[in-house]
């Protein structure tokens, strides 16, 4: 929203330079009531009388709070901006905010690399790391891995198959490839439809105000940075023969044996991926237990239920050094010893924020030791007219996130309504095979938290593994206050376990009690009836002195960050 309007809208635009404002200074002694950008180094603050000066009419009340804010904290601002706001990063939460405030009347853009289907410096997309490298491209290769599993199933319920059915690893690539450029291509559109204006460019800060897109400069009002982060592979001895999860999803040939260094949910789905797909598997993960941060029976269950379709782990083990031979195979040294014959070897150990190069430090906006940037409780950053949503600033990492925290952005700068993004009851799943899904706290959260707790759970054959003959079980978890009967969280692992938990998601949220999910009438015959049928706790914890107030509920491990 550029300055409020204290006269009509036919007010004529006023634009000058930075020596044209110098010259008229030393001209025209005036005394102005508004400041100057610090760019253009006036001796003295100048001030017109309020003009309306917006590129196009709005229906925004003008100078709300947040702005106001902004302006005066920053020292100045210009008599003219390009924009209202301008994004630095199309994925989806820089998305979100910039079609929901040029809905609101604001005057945006976006810029954003041109779309490649593995990041670098110079390549990205419409659409960002979830729709282009990270959960619809992965979710479509997990739907194809998974057909050999009921391959495997149909068996048990008579059908039988002449040969072997053959995968085509190509023909998956290609039509994942077609997906994504139609998907790119929805999201330029719905920016366009939107009023967004997109700029194809890397974006670098220039200013509190100003964004440089590969030599041509923007100014506005409010700059966003969504641009994400980037997977990293750790430097060892040979790491440049490792892959990340970028290049996973785009490889010119299925691995017959990989190595996946990592223990979170990225390796894990991977995992599940290319052991589905028939490659001999091997993850290594440098403590006991897979998925740090998630409930503890969670994580037993997944990895004994990975484990006996052929997956095999490799625990307490620290990558050391990776050695290519003539043949082209690769070998992984680790604190315990080597394991050769890898086609490919990749590594899952985490994402970092993607703010090298943003020009970021020269404007003064802080930072993190692993470049993620500081907000506060409304995206705000250090510097009162720069903001931030989604990876860019390690909060919660996952897209549904920073689809509500991009459009709480454009309710506090574009509605003149403060709106705190709100991560209580944050649901997550991992899609593994089995898939996890999860809301609310873990055992160990809910005992720091509240003390007193009822933990039920289910351990079970599911109707259709009776028949496959297949050892396939699903695991079922609720955590419960003592006191208020409360569920405090919702855990579950089995086949269909995050379309499950979605659902269940909004009674956590809403604060149910487990005498609610006790009333509820199940949906039979149905592995998620089992989650309001559970009427007998399997332990009960009592701690008589919880810590003074509520902990912190370690909200980034719960999601699965």
């Amino acid at each position: 929203m550029n300055m409020a309007a204290a006269t009509s809208l036919s007010s004529p635009k006023l634009t000058f330079s930075s020596s044209h404002l110098q010259t008229l200074c030393r001209k025209f002694p005036l005394s102005f009531s508004h400041s100057f950008s610090s760019s253009l180094s006036l001796s003295k603050p100048l001030a017109l009388a309020p003009v309306s000066l917006s590129r196009r009419p709005s229906s925004i009340s003008p100078f709300r709070r947040f702005a106001v804010r902004a302006e005066s904290e920053n020292g100045a601002e210009p008599l003219h901006y390009d924009f209202d706001l301008f994004t630095v990063g199309a994925g989806s939460g820089g998305v979100r905010a910039s079609r929901f405030a040029a809905n609101f009347g604001a005057s945006v853009a976006v810029c954003e690399l041109p779309f490649a289907t593995i990041s670098s410096e110079t390549t990205g997309g419409v659409g960002g790391t979830c729709v282009l490298r990270g959960c619809v491209p992965k979710k479509l290769l997990v739907y194809s891995s998974k057909f050999s599993h009921e391959f495997d199933e149909s068996g048990g319920f008579g059908w039988k198959f002449e040969t072997e059915p053959k995968h085509d690893w190509s023909t998956l690539m290609a039509n994942k490839n077609a997906e994504l450029q139609r998907l790119t291509g929805i999201y330029k559109n719905i920016l366009n439809n939107a009023g967004v204006t997109l700029i194809e460019g890397r974006g670098k800060i220039v200013d509190p105000h100003t964004v440089d897109v590969d030599g041509k400069l923007y100014t506005a009002r409010h700059i966003l940075i969504a641009v994400g982060g980037r997977p990293f592979i750790p430097e060892i001895p040979g790491s440049e023969h490792a892959i990340d999860s970028d290049a996973a999803l785009d490889l010119p040939s299925k691995p017959t044996k990989i190595g996946i260094v990592g223990g979170g949910y990225i390796a894990l789905e991977f995992a599940g991926i290319f052991n589905g797909l028939n490659s001999d598997v091997h993850v290594f993960i440098r403590q006991k237990k897979v998925l740090r941060g998630f409930d503890e029976d969670v994580r037993d269950f997944v990895a004994e239920q990975m484990s006996l379709r052929g997956i095999e782990f490799h625990t307490e083990e620290l990558p050391q050094a990776i050695h290519k031979s003539a043949d082209g195979s690769l070998s992984l040294k680790t604190n315990k010893g080597t394991v050769d014959g890898f086609s490919h070897i990749m590594f899952a150990t985490g994402r970092r924020p993607n703010t090298k190069n943003l020009g970021l430090e020269g404007v003064g906006v802080k930072m993190t030791k692993n470049g993620a940037i500081e907000v506060d409780e409304f995206s705000q950053t250090s510097v009162p007219s720069i903001w931030a949503v989604g990876d860019v600033t390690d909060r919660i990492n996952l897209t549904p996130v920073a689809l509500m925290e991009g459009g709480a952005l454009a309710n506090t700068l574009f509605r003149n309504k403060p709106t705190k993004p709100d991560y209580r009851a944050v649901p997550s799943a991992v899609f593994s095979q089995p898939p996890i899904g999860q809301v609310g706290l873990t055992e160990e959260q809910a005992m720091q938290e509240y003390g007193d707790i009822d933990v039920y759970t289910s351990n079970f054959r599911p109707l259709k593994a009776t028949v496959s003959g297949l050892p396939d079980r699903v695991f079922m978890k609720l955590i419960v206050c003592a006191k208020t009967d409360k569920v405090l969280g919702l855990h579950m692992c089995g086949e269909d376990s995050p379309e499950i938990v979605q659902g269940f998601a909004v009674a956590v949220r809403a604060g149910l009690t487990k005498a609610d999910f006790d009333a509820t009438v199940g949906i039979h015959p149905t592995s998620a009836e089992e989650l309001v049928t559970m009427r007998t706790p399997t332990r009960k914890i009592r701690n008589s002195s919880p810590p003074e107030g509520k902990t912190d509920s370690g909200v980034k491990a719960a999601a699965g960050v």
